[in-house]
């Protein structure tokens, strides 16, 4: 027979007993009430998983483990946090983000904006990439200016749109056969240009496509703006997961602290347009699910590796915008997966500047 004394036990025996608060034995039911090690939600989940396979390990699987696990007090290196001020009107800024290059993560994110704007939502897209952007090719918005208009006795840029996308790049005042050549600090302010002195309006989401790496543009962003959570793009071989690592540990550190919302496996695998049923697994299988899991963030989808999403692109087309076709339902089940993320973590975790959604658009957190 369970005992509370024999829990206690077990408690310290895995060393979690300082993390429990309370906890009751009611026959073959277990009430524990934890707090854990950090708020971000990878952490919360990762202790759940924990604890119950410990005590189904111990005690067997009769035991049943009921749960309640809150986010600790913020310590004082996040309450001294420089987050950055909200921008007026903008509710939730998404950072979409990869450890390495060429896993096609401005791809990603223009099909995403797209998709999003086409579930109903006010969609901004900020191509942070200074020295090779590729929205204006995606958007087919080559050779467009913005315009200066007057808001609140403010000169502000007008940010291109299309397909119901609002869209700043440096690549709409540079020129697309023009270098940028400029060193980190002037990038920096280029970029917070783009953000603050801007006229996005209203939008429920600011997706903003950071280049490869870890570098002065992450940590501006992450200065200049109160970013809700981040979407990390990888393809499936083992080096492009190993950089994959590096770019969510950055976001995890104490002092950046932003949540991981999910993992996008891009070019998944290869479809070939005569065989729309058949997967080829060329980069390999399920190595962004084994990441995932392992660090305790969910997979978002897998992005299949077909012809026709790279000719869209190259036209200025996202594939998305093809209605009824096998690619737009990818991404949107991929875009509402990356929504109901964001409202689990925005349930689970303290509210930041920016968590608001004003619509759901047909999503809902997973039941548990």
């Amino acid at each position: 027979m369970l005992t509370k004394e024999k829990v206690q036990d077990f408690l310290k025996e895995i060393e979690v007993d300082d993390l429990v608060s309370n906890f009751q034995v009611m026959g073959n039911d277990v009430y524990i009430d934890m707090t854990a090690h950090s708020p971000a939600m990878h952490e919360k989940k990762k202790l759940e998983a924990a604890m119950k396979q410990a005590f189904a390990s111990e005690f067997g699987e009769d035991i049943h483990l009921k749960l309640k696990i809150v986010s600790p007090e913020p310590s004082e290196i996040q309450q001294s946090q420089i987050k950055g001020k909200q921008i007026p009107g903008i509710q939730n800024i998404i950072a979409i983000a990869s450890g390495k290059g060429g896993v096609g993560k401005s791809t990603v994110s223009a099909n995403m904006a797209v998709t999003l704007a086409k579930m109903g939502f006010k969609v901004g897209l900020l191509d942070a990439d200074i020295y090779g952007p590729s929205v204006p090719t995606m958007f087919d918005t080559e050779g467009a200016k913005p315009i200066s208009v007057e808001v609140n006795g403010r000169n502000l840029m007008k940010p291109i749109e299309n397909y119901g996308v609002k869209m700043l790049s440096i690549g709409y005042f540079s020129g697309s056969n023009q270098a940028v050549v400029w060193r980190g600090p002037m990038a920096s302010k280029a970029l917070n240009q783009m953000i603050r002195d801007a006229a996005w309006g209203e939008l429920d989401f600011l997706l903003i496509d950071l280049p490869p790496g870890t570098g002065d543009i992450h940590l501006s962003i992450i200065q200049e703006v109160p970013v809700t959570g981040a979407v990390i793009v990888s393809t499936p071989q083992h080096v492009a997961l190993a950089d994959v690592r590096k770019g969510i540990a950055m976001f995890q550190m104490e002092s950046i602290n932003i949540p991981v919302l999910g993992l996008i496996e891009n070019m998944a695998y290869f479809t070939p347009e005569e065989l729309p049923d058949n997967k080829y697994y060329i980069f390999g299988n399920q190595g962004a699910q084994y990441l995932a899991e392992d660090l305790g963030i969910p997979v978002l989808g897998e992005i299949p590796l077909i012809q026709s999403i790279r000719e869209a692109g190259d036209v200025g087309r996202p594939a998305a915008l093809q209605e009824g076709s096998k690619i737009s339902e990818i991404y949107t089940e991929t875009a509402r997966k990356m929504v109901e993320s964001l409202v689990e973590r925005n349930k689970s975790l303290p509210p930041t500047e920016a968590v608001k959604i004003s619509t759901m658009a047909g999503c809902s957190p997973k039941a548990k």
